[in-house]
C-alpha cells in the first residue's frame, strides 16, 4: 500500500523540498497550501496532489480532511509544517495580539490540523505526526543559550516565535501520550534560508528538510515524543 503523506505549507520552502524527497521515495503526497493556485502549481511540478487548506480556519481544515478521506481513506504521515515568524521587536514591546496572531498558525493551526486528521491517521494502523518546530522553542536552550551553541549557534529572544514553538513541543508530548499508536515527533530543521527569515538562513532547504524526511520515514518502530535536530536530540 502506498504511503499517504499530508504536508501543510508545502507549496514552497521546506514543505516543498520535503514533498519532493518523499515523492522520490514513493509516497503519495498531498501538498497543502492556503492559496489554491500556488498549491496546484506546486503539486503539478512535484507530481503530488493539491490540498487547499488554511490552518487558521476550522472549515478549511475540516474540508481538507474530508477531501483526503474521500480520495484515499487514510493518512500515514501528517507533517505540520506551515508556520510564521511573527513580529520582530523587543520583548517588552510585543502585545498579546502580536502573540495571538503567531499562535493561531504555529500552535492552534497544528491543533486544528492534527485533530481533523486523527481519524485518518488511526485508520492507517500506525501513523506518524511530524511537527516542524525549532531549537528556539527549547526551554533549556532559552534558559542558557551560551551553553547550547553546538545546537543553536545564533539565539534570538523572539517572544512570539520562541513561545509558539515551545507550545508546539508540548503538543508533541501530549498527543504522543494520548495516541500511543501514532508516533509524534518535533523536529528542528535548523537555520534554513526560506521566506520565513527573509532567506537569511545559513542552510539550504535540502539540508533543512533532511530531518523532516527522516522523521517522516522512520516507520512504525520509531520512538515517539522526541525532539530531534540535524545533530541528534534537542533538549526540551
Amino acid at each position: 500500500m502506498t504511503t499517504v503523506t499530508v504536508i501543510t505549507g508545502a507549496n514552497k520552502g521546506l514543505g516543498y523540498e520535503t514533498a519532493r524527497r518523499l515523492i522520490e521515495q514513493g509516497h503519495t503526497v498531498y501538498v497543502g497550501a492556503r492559496n489554491a493556485h500556488r498549491g496546484e502549481q506546486a503539486a503539478k511540478a512535484l507530481g503530488a496532489r493539491p490540498l487547499l487548506i488554511d490552518i487558521t480556519d476550522d472549515a478549511s481544515v475540516t474540508a481538507a480532511a474530508e477531501q483526503v478521506r474521500a480520495e484515499v481513506g487514510h493518512v500515514d504521515v501528517l507533517i505540520n509544517n506551515a508556520g510564521i515568524a511573527g513580529p520582530v521587536a523587543a520583548v517588552g514591546e510585543l502585545t498579546a495580539a502580536d502573540l495571538q496572531g503567531v499562535f493561531d498558525t504555529n500552535v492552534f493551526g497544528a491543533v486544528r490540523t492534527t485533530r481533523a486528521f486523527l481519524p485518518l491517521l488511526e485508520a492507517a494502523g500506525h501513523a506518524s505526526v511530524v511537527n516542524v518546530s525549532s531549537s528556539l522553542g527549547s526551554l533549556a536552550i532559552n534558559a542558557d543559550p551560551a551553553a547550547h551553541t553546538d545546537i543553536l549557534p545564533a539565539w534570538a529572544p523572539l517572544l512570539a516565535y520562541n513561545t509558539s514553538k515551545a507550545a508546539l513541543n508540548m503538543l508533541t508530548l501530549l498527543y504522543a501520550q494520548a495516541f500511543p499508536r501514532v508516533t509524534v515527533t518535533s523536529v528542528d530543521p535548523g537555520f534554513t534560508a526560506t521566506d520565513l527569515n527573509g532567506h537569511r538562513g545559513t542552510q539550504s532547504v535540502e539540508e533543512g528538510a533532511a530531518v523532516i524526511v527522516a522523521a517522516a520515514t522512520a516507520g512504525p518502530g520509531a520512538t515517539t515524543a522526541t525532539f530531534v535536530g540535524a545533530t541528534g536530540h534537542v533538549p526540551w
